[in-house]
């Protein structure tokens, strides 16, 4: 056996409560191991029952996920005192072992000393990690305000001519604004559209607004207060959430305090509210940092570092926040560039927030594995690049087969416990990425499929303002056009509008695809054709999904009713063609 791929420790990836009376246990071994056993009891049961040592009742455990090189399994129980002692017994071809938290050892071995069990000490519900429920049943929309809606069709020579193509510069602006948002509530509406991100809208000087100069201020091009009030209370109506970018790791150079220490160096009190390295060269006029002079997002002279460490940086932030929830009633928060913002300061965020709106929505901006932000005491989810990287990777890479899909993506799907998975948010591309229609090359029919995956897969899914009805841009200059709503009112995008909508409504109508559960299966002779199972606690019937990522069509089996199909017919499931079916 091999006992060095034997991973367990007491902490929330693999020992959690799911909710506020159940303990979730997983282990992690190497694929050798063909049988696992959870020996578990009350920690104090020797007490109870005047025995002289712990003793503990042996259960099975179920497989949860297969990776690459290992397996997951996973324990589910109600402890009924809320707490709960355990080791494990692993068996691999008539060969067992025990796992203790201080060793492994040979299931026979005469060594019955210092054997330290794992523990589950209590079961607080204040420590239960508990995202906001309504998450999980949101399907969002991004959305750069500057390139969606402009309301007003007159010319303003502050603006390019909305939807002139030509190479975007930071600070080119269209004039899309809150008003026009608010007038295509409706088509977001239709769309299915039920939770609706916003990039920076605060004052700045570039279109895309993450160099913030005042985080209490509407850009006026934007809009007002009344605006923003009156696009909440609207999309709040139609049962659209909302939920703002916060860009708090770095401020643009006319934010009050970098100003001042501009002026004044040194004697400026917001001086340490940045890293500055060498006073006397602030005011060197150059574009980037790699002097190293003071700290910036990146090297961009433009975007200086906030020291989100220093108590008055926390508190300023703190009550610009409060000011967002409390006076629009904002649903939730994106932290751009969420991982360089100090653990100190998202606690103290989440600790102001939460009494004001107790299901506000916090969402970090991390690109890896980002467990140590998600313990509870910081975000409710971050954003799920990688994956967004493991369903684009399916076409990216002609040799992945749909076994490699799946060690890729349970290699995600095991990083978190399980009401995390339910809320991670998905998506196939944003602002800082190539638009997916790219991706596909200008397939609508792959695009189609690549939607039907982020919908059915366990997360919740978020849509780049465009991409329903397949919107094109590769550099991230060019993934940022207008919305071209002259074509869309002329319906010119019709028929895959009504796919996406109709793909939309199938996530929202079964409960299945909102839970953590997921299961494989896989054709030898079709080695890229995607196979899997969605079900859901209290859930009768099952959901299946087929993918063909084959270059030819597929003949399949019998596969019960057809809740939606692209390019499948007579049981033949056309290269780039997608069903979900009930089971």
């Amino acid at each position: 056996m091999n006992t060095s791929a034997i991973r367990h420790r007491s902490t929330f990836d693999m020992c959690y409560a799911a909710d506020d009376d159940t303990a979730v246990i997983r282990l992690q071994t190497g694929k050798d191991v063909d049988k696992a056993c959870i020996i578990c009891s009350d920690p104090f049961i020797a007490e109870l029952t005047r025995k002289k040592a712990w003793y503990g009742q042996k259960h099975p455990m179920r497989p949860l996920m297969e990776l690459e090189e290992k397996q997951i399994w996973v324990f589910r129980t109600k402890p009924k005192f809320k707490r709960l002692q355990y080791y494990f017994e692993v068996e691999s071809g008539g060969e067992k072992y025990l796992v203790y938290d201080n060793k492994v050892i040979p299931a026979d071995s005469p060594d019955k000393s210092s054997r330290q069990c794992f523990k589950l000490p209590w079961i607080n519900p204040s420590d239960v990690i508990k995202p906001p429920a309504w998450v999980k049943d949101t399907v969002w929309y991004q959305i750069m305000p500057d390139r969606f809606c402009r309301s007003s069709p007159e010319s303003d020579e502050r603006f390019e001519e909305w939807g002139r193509f030509k190479p975007f510069k930071f600070h080119v602006m269209y004039g899309g604004d809150i008003k026009g948002i608010t007038q295509r509530l409706p088509y977001l509406h239709k769309l299915g559209i039920n939770g609706i991100y916003l990039t920076p809208i605060f004052l700045s000087s570039t279109y895309h607004r993450y160099n913030t100069f005042d985080y209490e201020m509407i850009d006026p091009i934007l809009g007002t207060d009344d605006d923003m009030k009156e696009f909440v209370d609207k999309a709040h109506s139609l049962g659209i959430r909302i939920m703002l970018d916060g860009v708090f790791n770095h401020c643009g150079t006319e934010f009050f305090a970098w100003k001042d220490v501009f002026e004044k160096g040194k004697a400026s009190p917001y001086f340490d509210w940045f890293f500055i390295n060498d006073e006397t060269a602030i005011q060197k006029n150059d574009h980037d940092t790699s002097d190293g002079r003071y700290f910036t997002f990146s090297f961009w002279a433009g975007m200086p570092k906030l020291n989100t460490n220093n108590p008055e940086v926390i508190k300023y932030f703190c009550d610009v926040c409060s000011h967002w929830v409390r006076d629009w009633d904002i649903d939730g928060i994106r932290f751009d560039v969420g991982d360089e913002i100090s653990h100190t300061f998202l606690r103290e965020l989440r600790r102001t927030l939460k009494p004001i709106k107790n299901d506000v929505f916090l969402l970090g901006e991390i690109w890896f594995d980002s467990l140590p932000w998600l313990y509870g005491a910081e975000y409710d989810s971050v954003m799920n690049y990688p994956t967004c990287g493991c369903i684009n990777g399916l076409h990216r890479e002609e040799s992945m087969s749909s076994t490699d899909f799946m060690y890729s993506l349970n290699t995600c799907l095991s990083m978190y416990p399980e009401q995390i998975t339910e809320v991670l948010f998905n998506f196939l591309d944003t602002h800082d990425t190539t638009r997916i229609f790219e991706e596909c090359s200008g397939n609508t029919d792959l695009l189609i499929q690549k939607l039907a995956l982020l919908l059915t897969l366990p997360g919740t899914p978020c849509i780049y303002y465009g991409t329903e009805i397949a919107l094109k841009g590769r550099s991230v200059s060019d993934n940022r056009r207008c919305m071209p709503w002259d074509e869309i009112d002329k319906g010119l995008h019709n028929e895959i509008f009504s796919k996406v909508s109709k793909l939309i409504s199938v996530r929202h109508s079964l409960p299945q695809l909102k839970s953590p559960d997921i299961e494989f299966t896989h054709s030898s002779e079709h080695p890229r054709l995607l196979n899997y199972t969605r079900s859901a606690q209290n859930c009768a019937g099952r959901i299946g999904v087929y993918a063909n990522a084959e270059k030819c069509g597929i003949e399949l089996p019998s596969v019960g009713r057809v809740i939606y199909s692209d390019l499948y017919e007579n049981n033949i499931l056309q290269p780039n063609g997608v069903i979900i079916y009930e089971k």
